[in-house]
């Protein structure tokens, strides 16, 4: 007892702490001695915000910036080269949520590295961006489900998803950063529900590449949930988001 009470007593003296706290500078300490400290910062808890490297910072703006201008032209040419109204209607709907995804992306990522110290303005970008995927994932499900035929109770899909997207929204709006497992497992739901409704579709026309976008996707989350494990996590989620919608756009220029 006496020898627990002396290590801590010398513990507090060197300006240690025995709780977790410490258990956590310890390890910042020691990341910063290895040749990744200056690429990634230790693991912060589930309730807090992972706090980016400059490195990181930028290259989370540049690996969403980069695709800005590429999905404005490329959502235009879709559009231009649409040969009727509702081809018309989504190449407009997918351009507009590919090139949202990418715009509110690397606003949100170029004020949490510029201007964090406003702390009303940077949640306002984050939670644009968080609201910018669920209209991106219901924009890339619109051409599969406006062009092509759909069953009595599937073609409710068409108007459901974006219910979906304007509830998850709300959601962002009012419980912003709260229940992260929350908001993930929603953007999981949103992308596979309306995945099932076109699988039972008679055309399987791009459904193949429909899947292999999404599971770019997928396989991404697991660097979207590694920030403080994997240097520059975000940065490399956001690669799997660019590779997954080039997939898709590829699609949908054949349908």
């Amino acid at each position: 007892m006496c020898l627990c009470l002396s290590a801590r007593r010398w513990d507090i003296r060197n300006g240690e702490s025995v709780d977790g706290d410490s258990h956590a500078r310890r390890h910042k300490m020691d990341l910063k001695g290895t040749k990744f400290g200056k690429f990634m910062n230790c693991r912060v808890p589930s309730n807090k915000r992972y706090q980016p490297t400059d490195y990181e910072h930028a290259a989370n703006c540049a690996t969403h910036g980069f695709w800005i201008l590429p999905s404005m032209l490329g959502g235009s040419l879709l559009y231009f080269l649409s040969g009727d109204q509702w081809h018309r209607v989504a190449a407009w709907l997918y351009g507009s949520g590919l090139t949202g995804l990418f715009v509110t992306s690397t606003l949100f990522h170029a004020a949490a590295w510029k201007i964090s110290h406003l702390r009303k303005v940077e949640q306002l970008f984050h939670m644009c961006d968080r609201m910018a995927i669920y209209f991106f994932i219901a924009a890339s499900y619109s051409p599969w489900l406006m062009l092509r035929e759909l069953g009595p109770w599937a073609c409710h899909m068409r108007w459901l998803i974006w219910v979906m997207a304007c509830s998850g929204s709300f959601y962002v709006f009012f419980f912003h950063e709260r229940y992260k497992l929350v908001e993930l497992l929603g953007y999981v739901a949103m992308g596979a529900v309306p995945a099932l409704v076109i699988l039972s579709m008679v055309d399987h026309a791009g459904v193949c590449e429909l899947a292999m976008g999404g599971f770019f996707y997928v396989v991404g989350v697991a660097f979207f949930k590694s920030d403080g494990f994997v240097p520059f996590a975000h940065a490399i989620w956001h690669l799997f988001v660019a590779a997954g919608a080039g997939i898709h756009y590829y699609a949908i220029w054949r349908l």
